[in-house]
């Protein structure tokens, strides 16, 4: 699939308008140098200049793309500086996903150099919702017309945390009924078993969206989208093709880094997300759809885009 990026450009516009926001997961790639990014605009005496494209390459990326899934927004709360650098290189009908912190969304901390002397720990701030508000939404409500969709992601649990789905679902009913109103969410789960009816009917009490999600260790997108119930909000609907089910983060890393050609097709998820989009520009109901794309999904999230974009 050859990237051409006026063409991309006018049709994302085209569903943006229609409420289907298409993009990346990040995008502060080098390997989209010389297809999406003009690698002489972030050149400095003459050389590349990494630390000038990570600054600035949102720009260049918001002149095709109308939206971006902001992961880093898990690692930390997001500033606001950091927020109004991204809505300065942003025009005004962008819309951010974030991805919110795992502050809020861990259980226990797991084992990871990251999380220095509370590695192995308890979260005291497990779903809570008081810190939440307080840190994630409101820096954001300065940019808060540029908020598309705010996902709450939930990697697997152990028996340990939750020794039954039904534990978690009940917690979640909780922390979702504390919420400010008026905010888009949803909730990227990750543990297969416990995508059932009380899940959904969690999601669907507070108006939250099930993202659908194409990981290692979740069924294909797809399978999920057949679940009864699993458009838990019908004027909001997501999805994330991140990984092929069954490869793991650091094979894709190996197999596809830097991220500058396609090298395996995944036609099912190509499919899933033309589903998506097609559901979503039927005349009723309005909604809103977020589709997001990551490198790791087939070794290029350009290339896929778009293909899945692509009139049939």
């Amino acid at each position: 699939m050859i990237f051409n990026r006026e063409q991309l450009g006018g049709r994302l516009a085209t569903l943006a308008a229609r409420g289907v926001h298409i993009g990346t997961s990040s995008w502060k790639y080098t390997g989209w140098c010389g297809s999406l990014y003009d690698t002489a605009r972030y050149e400095y005496r003459g050389k590349f200049s990494e630390t000038r494209f990570n600054r600035d390459c949102l720009t260049e990326y918001s002149e095709v793309f109308k939206t971006v899934c902001v992961d880093a927004a898990y690692y930390a709360f997001p500033t606001p500086r950091q927020l109004e650098g991204l809505d300065h290189q942003t025009p005004a009908d962008f819309r951010f996903t974030f991805k919110v912190t795992d502050a809020i969304t861990i259980r226990k901390f797991p084992l990871l150099d990251r999380f220095g002397d509370l590695a192995g720990k308890p979260n005291g701030n497990f779903l809570n919702a008081g810190l939440f508000t307080e840190s994630f939404l409101k820096p954001c409500e300065a940019i808060r017309s540029k908020v598309g969709l705010l996902i709450f992601e939930f990697s697997r649990f152990h028996p340990a945390d939750y020794p039954q789905g039904r534990e978690f679902v009940a917690d979640l009913d909780r922390f979702l009924g504390q919420l400010p109103r008026g905010w888009p969410y949803g909730v990227e789960m990750r543990n297969r078993n416990w995508l059932k009816p009380p899940y959904f009917e969690c999601l669907a009490r507070h108006q939250t969206a099930h993202v659908f999600n194409s990981w290692d260790a979740m069924p294909p997108v797809e399978e999920q989208m057949a679940l009864p119930g699993s458009r838990t909000n019908p004027s909001l609907v997501a999805a994330r093709f991140l990984l092929k089910p069954g490869r793991n983060y650091q094979e894709a890393v190996t197999a596809f880094a830097p991220y500058d050609a396609i090298r395996e097709e995944y036609p099912a998820a190509r499919a899933a997300a033309k589903t998506l989009i097609d559901e979503a520009q039927t005349p009723e109901p309005k909604r809103a759809t977020f589709i997001y794309v990551n490198n790791r999904l087939e070794g290029n999230a350009l290339a896929t885009i778009t293909a899945m974009v692509e009139p049939v």
